[in-house]
């Protein structure tokens, strides 16, 4: 995955790479995530189904038109951010 899959999924329109929108940074999920096991796996779930409560009061929006092997590779990618 890269910028143009979240792009074309509507990804950036919550979130950017370096800086909070709506939703957090990718860099800041990448720290927050990493080395924790299963994290790609838990990423890509909420990407699907959207996800409430684990970076403030602003829920994640379902993404039902993501594919399991879009969130998959979404999800790898967000967890690269350094």
């Amino acid at each position: 995955a890269d910028p143009a899959l979240a792009k074309e999924r509507n990804c950036m329109n919550c979130h950017q790479i370096e800086r909070k929108v709506v939703g957090p940074a990718f860099v800041d999920v990448a720290r927050r995530y990493a080395g924790k096991p299963g994290a790609a796996t838990l990423l890509a779930d909420k990407i699907v189904k959207g996800g409430a409560g684990n970076w403030g009061p602003v829920a994640m929006s379902a993404n039902p038109k993501v594919t399991p092997a879009e969130a998959q590779k979404l999800a790898a990618w967000v967890l690269a951010q350094k």
